[in-house]
């Protein structure tokens, strides 16, 4: 039996996942996108991975290599995130939250839930994706911030926990 495309984006849109900003590049030339594909694949060595439409105006710079940062998105985020969805150019994505550094020297978002801080390790294409793996090499876990997930086509907010900052190496 074949499932149609629509079939499947249709059940996949009732997998909620949480919403996510991909960063690559330097301070000076940031490269950024909206992801909700994104996931845990071991923690030894600490690895994920994120999936990235073909078509992403991003895709050359994650394919050229070097850092990236996932950066999660907090329930008050919904304008980053839309802003990294859309048809804005890189500079004005970034115009969006307030932006650092880590060990990599990707974008990191300030205000993020928890930020992983990777080198991209390798990049298999899977049909319309490129699937990104990044090794993390540091992580800052933000303040009590409640989490955004996308479910059903539509942003939903989780709530927050009473967690303080911390960074990892």
């Amino acid at each position: 039996m074949t499932v149609d495309s629509q079939t499947y984006r249709d059940a996949m849109a009732r997998l909620g996942a949480a919403v996510n900003v991909v960063t690559t590049g330097t301070r000076d030339d940031p490269v950024g996108f909206t992801a909700s594909a994104v996931c845990s694949v071991t923690d030894a060595p600490p690895t994920l991975l994120v999936c990235m439409n073909r078509d992403s105006r991003a895709r050359p710079a994650f394919h050229a290599g070097g850092p990236m940062c996932i950066n999660v998105l907090s329930a008050g985020q919904r304008d980053i995130s839309g802003a990294f969805a859309g048809k804005l150019d890189m500079y004005e994505r970034f115009t969006f939250g307030h932006w650092t550094t880590m060990t990599t020297g990707a974008p990191v978002l300030e205000e993020a839930v928890t930020s992983f801080d990777c080198r991209i390790d390798r990049i298999v294409e899977v049909g319309t994706h490129s699937v990104i793996f990044g090794l993390v090499d540091s992580i800052r876990i933000g303040g009590a911030l409640g989490g955004l997930v996308y479910f059903n086509r539509a942003y939903h907010a989780l709530p927050h926990g009473g967690q303080d900052t911390q960074e990892s190496t």
